[in-house]
């Protein structure tokens, strides 16, 4: 079943209103929320002092029993906000008669939620289990691709009281009869604009077409508008809209900025330049795609740094040891693909490095915000090309910002700054080997493919695997007005 796309704009002019009550929080202890002792406790052993804005405003009426549309920013505390609400419903539930479970019979969740990616539903599973830990008999799982399905399936079988999945694998279990939605009473959807930019949008609708009508829904996303604004008039029922922050916030906790190349061998000595920094403690660098990650990842492991690559062609066993070694400080650079823009909370990351472009404007926003969290500063730097104008501009216009452009001492671009004019105006041939000529050196050719090879100082992130394919060449560019593309590098395979 799908939805109507075609609404209104009169509905969505309202769905996307932002009303006095979002603006702003009041800015009320947590004792004020309404939540249980339990819950109250491991949210004071966490360390936090007050409510942030967006948990002022949505717990509340999430314990009330409301539907939810909140956008906030990433980093803004809005897992919070949504697993509290999460907890107290099952204390809540578990002392309604009219709600005990029999024995003996299939007994799925009460709380069903549903993120994107493996990492962000692992990141809700572990908030928790953190907020949850004084809550008796608790009972949490994850279902995520990516995994064998026997402890999944043995998680399935028990009483469980939460669930956090991502559609694909859910839907598969819920066809093998394996996951039972029947008794769900609370649907969260978080990175609800990320599910459907990922494809995700008919598994969530059958998910949801088996779970109970009287259930409350609360959905967290970037924005409710186009086909985000459909699905949640699909799923839910008077919701009230929370706007706590949007794309446009500027950010201050995190310094922004942008080093031109020349080349790329220009591009990776300003990297490497960047990561010798000692104020740096730990860095997430973006690639553009998977076979970038891994190159990458090896060249910086080459020259010595504690680094390891992460992205969605790995196995999920090995993504967790990754992000282990990250969260214990085994690691100190990332090097990532945008599966990780979300769903990874590391407070000592204190640097975010694009060294390949977002494809997506809004990623540009999730990959920032990887830093500057849990109230510290960060700095997030952006290292093109003249070709990624374009981008460069597309992002500035997304976040309304512009992006101030610095150098890095001795290693200054020889080439004068790109103007805002269409590189592609310049000469008859469009942009130095861009479509007409190539890009200079082409694409890349096959590089060998790393097979659970641990890199840098830290070996042991991976599994034990091999190397193969030889190095290939890229081809030349195209004939045309423009530059001819040159050979590719060579691959790193052996």
């Amino acid at each position: 079943m799908s939805f109507d796309l075609n609404d209104t704009a009169r509905e969505e002019a309202v769905l996307n209103q932002d009303t006095p009550e979002a603006i702003q929080a009041d800015g009320p202890s947590f004792d004020q929320l309404g939540l249980a002792p339990e819950i109250l406790k491991a949210i004071v052993h966490a360390g936090y002092p007050s409510p942030s804005d967006v948990q002022a405003l949505a717990v509340p009426p999430a314990l009330s029993g409301q539907d939810l549309l909140v956008s906030a920013k990433t980093g803004s505390g809005k897992t919070a906000a949504f697993v509290w609400p999460a907890l107290q419903r099952i204390l809540d539930a578990r002392l309604d008669p009219a709600k005990r479970r029999a024995k003996g019979t299939p007994q799925g969740p009460r709380v069903l939620v549903l993120a994107p990616t493996r990492e962000l539903a692992m990141q809700v599973s572990r908030a928790a289990m953190q907020y949850g830990h004084g809550v008796q008999g608790l009972r949490i799982a994850h279902v995520v691709g990516g995994v064998p399905y026997q402890a999944q399936l043995k998680a399935l079988r028990g009483p469980l009281d939460m669930l956090i999945a991502t559609p694909g694998r859910l839907i598969d279990l819920m066809n093998s009869g394996a996951a039972v939605m029947g008794q769900v009473e609370m649907l969260v959807l978080d990175e609800a604009d990320r599910m459907l930019d990922m494809g995700f949008i008919d598994d969530i609708t059958t998910i949801a077409q088996s779970l109970p009508e009287s259930r409350q829904t609360l959905m967290f996303s970037a924005t409710f508008a186009g086909s985000v604004g459909g699905l949640a008039r699909q799923l839910t029922r008077e919701p009230q809209r929370i706007n706590v922050a949007s794309h446009t916030d500027t950010h201050a906790q995190i310094e922004q900025r942008l080093h031109w190349a020349d080349n790329p061998e220009h591009k990776h000595a300003l990297l490497e330049t960047l990561l010798a920094d000692r104020g740096l403690e730990q860095a997430v660098v973006f690639t553009a795609t998977q076979r970038d990650a891994d190159a990458l990842a090896w060249r910086l492991g080459e020259i010595g740094h504690s680094v390891a690559a992460l992205h969605g062609g790995m196995p999920q066993g090995r993504r967790n040891r990754v992000l282990q070694g990250l969260r214990q400080r085994q690691l100190r650079v990332l090097v990532a693909t945008d599966v990780a823009a979300r769903g990874i909370d590391v407070p000592t990351i204190t640097h975010v490095i694009n060294f390949g472009l977002p494809m997506k404007a809004e990623d540009y926003v999730h990959r920032i915000g990887r830093t500057g969290r849990a109230g510290r500063t960060g700095l997030a730097i952006t290292l093109a090309e003249r070709r990624d104008i374009g981008q460069i501009r597309r992002i500035e216009r997304f976040t309304t910002q512009r992006i101030q452009a610095g150098v890095v001492a001795g290693l200054e671009p020889k080439l004068p700054p790109p103007s805002d004019k269409p590189m592609g105006d310049r000469r008859p041939g469009g942009r130095p080997g861009a479509r007409a000529g190539g890009r200079p050196g082409g694409r890349f050719g096959g590089q060998g493919e790393s097979a659970g090879q641990g890199y840098g100082r830290q070996p042991g992130f991976g599994e034990p695997g091999k190397r193969r394919g030889p190095g290939g060449f890229g081809g030349g560019g195209q004939g045309g007005h423009g530059k001819p593309g040159g050979p590719g590098r060579g691959g790193y395979g052996r």
